[in-house]
């Protein structure tokens, strides 16, 4: 309200920058109440235009119009008081120089001629008060929306009332005490803003009873729709564009498919899951999709249809990986799998046939393991199919086993002296490429193996271990020239991703070494 704006000025001395923007204030709201009178003009003109087409004009029709120009006549006739008030208070006050108003304050001026001199109550406003309230009983009939009163006391109006030093005054005091010019000027053109606010609203009421109605478009913003949104480099972009707009007072019903959809701020926002079931030979398919818009006017629905072309892509499975040609058997297989056209919104998860998928912590990363001898990926986003991938899996390559003895390895030709024969391990290396491509899957070792000494074909010593390393000085001290060491490999494991040893399945030849 008006006046909680002027209490907080009351007790200040008012400074001119204050004074100046209650200047501004008061313009702004004269140029849409200018603005407003135009159109409630128009709707009268509207009235006059739809009964005149309409080549049997009922009794109805002319009651409409006389009710209308009843309403324009005595808005007209309150809006010209009002005007003569703000005429008086800019003369009473000097009037208006090149720099603006001679007296902005004029607070003694403003209550000598709103309130009374020596505040007897018989200032103008009093006689405002009572126009106002009789405009609003007048209007009712009309706008059933109209408010009993346009001019509240302190007592009546909800914000005044609570304030113990507003709640006892009259109108004419709550807005007009200790006013200055400037800020009284604005209190009277609010108060006309009202009047043709209300007006509107009965015009309104009125013209549409002859279909002269007409829907006002408070928000209009500019629009742009593109024939892709998606252009090759070299080849021309194109849209159209072009000026949309929506009403408060109209709120259209929305579908899709037969479904509402939900309308914010007039536009109704249509979301659903592209899907197409065949392509052509660039990945397109070409769709369609319909929507209805309706809206009610004089009691009659008006349904508009929507109809939108879109293409939707086939999306593009990239998958990033070493072994992507392959993968490897009972191996964890890191993968990268992306959709570069979903953007944003892509929101994997996988599954396999031939074998697990195990989802990665990052976006598109997912492990598989091979049960079979081919596994087919299936790939999908936000619980939607977008294809799948399949993959040959391929047998994981055998360590070759070395036999290093005294940390080198053994000539089998020229063969080890005997009284150095100690230290001996024998020790599973991977393939070289597998264990580039998969080094947590290519951790072998030599789990059992029994080596014996042998003398004209015949063992005269044995012993077995469980790991790669041992020590053979009791074979160096028992050991003749012409001797051999025989190493026999039984079992090799591999250590999985999960850490779990796992039977390699590896035949290994028994290793002979001679002694010299």
């Amino acid at each position: 309200m008006m006046y909680l704006v002027l209490t907080a000025m009351l007790a200040l001395n008012v400074s001119s920058a204050i004074l100046l923007k209650f200047q501004f204030l008061d313009e702004s709201l004269q140029e849409v109440n200018r603005r407003t009178v135009t159109d409630n003009a128009g709707v009268i003109s509207n009235i006059q235009a739809a009964i005149a087409d309409n080549k049997t004009p009922s009794a109805n029709d002319q009651r409409v119009l006389k009710n209308a120009q009843e309403v324009r006549d005595q808005t007209a006739e309150l809006v010209t008081y009002i005007q003569g008030l703000r005429k008086t208070l800019i003369e009473k006050t000097g009037g208006k120089t090149e720099e603006g108003y001679a007296q902005p304050e004029g607070n003694d001026i403003v209550a000598n001629t709103m309130i009374g001199a020596s505040n007897k109550n018989n200032g103008a406003a009093y006689e405002l008060k009572d126009k106002l309230n009789e405009y609003a009983k007048f209007l009712k009939k009309y706008n059933p929306g109209m408010p009993d009163k346009l001019a509240l006391d302190g007592s009546e109006d909800p914000v005044a009332s609570t304030d113990k030093n507003q709640k006892n005054k009259d109108f004419a005091e709550l807005n007009f005490e200790e006013t200055p010019m400037v800020a009284a000027l604005a209190v009277l053109s609010q108060k006309e803003s009202e009047i043709l606010k209300y007006e509107a609203d009965a015009l309104q009421k009125l013209a549409a009873e002859v279909g002269a109605d007409i829907i006002k478009f408070e928000k209009i913003f500019a629009m742009a729709r593109a024939e892709s949104k998606t252009v090759a480099a070299g080849t021309k972009y194109k849209a159209d564009m072009f000026i949309a707009a929506s009403s408060d007072n109209i709120v259209p019903k929305m579908s899709f498919q037969g479904k509402p959809v939900k309308v914010t701020n007039g536009m109704g926002q249509v979301e659903f899951v592209a899907s197409a079931s065949n392509y052509d030979a660039d990945g397109n398919s070409k769709q369609t999709w319909k929507g209805q818009v309706t809206i009610n006017q004089n009691g009659r629905d008006t349904t508009f249809t929507v109809t939108e072309d879109y293409v939707v892509a086939k999306p593009v499975i990239q998958v990033q990986s070493a072994a992507v040609q392959a993968l490897y058997f009972q191996c964890a297989n890191e993968l990268n799998i992306q959709v570069p056209a979903l953007g944003a919104i892509y929101d994997p998860s996988f599954s396999a046939s031939g074998g697990s998928a195990i989802k990665g912590a990052k976006k598109g990363e997912v492990t598989i393991i091979p049960t079979a001898t081919e596994v087919t990926i299936n790939v999908s986003s936000g619980g939607n199919a977008i294809g799948k991938e399949t993959f040959r899996v391929r047998p994981i390559p055998k360590p070759e086993v070395v036999a290093l003895v005294n940390g080198r390895p053994v000539d089998m030709k020229r063969g080890v002296p005997a009284a150095s024969f100690r230290a001996v391990k024998l020790d599973a290396v991977a393939d070289e490429g597998f264990k580039q491509l998969l080094p947590n899957e290519a951790r072998f070792r030599v789990t059992k193996w029994t080596a014996y000494l042998v003398r004209n074909n015949q063992p005269v010593a044995q012993e077995d271990f469980n790991g790669p390393d041992a020590n053979l000085t009791s074979f160096a001290a028992k050991a003749n020239k012409g001797d051999r060491v025989v190493l026999e490999v039984k079992d090799v494991k591999r250590l999985n991703y999960k850490g779990n040893a796992v039977d390699a399945n590896v035949t290994v030849a028994p290793f002979n070494i001679p002694l010299n």
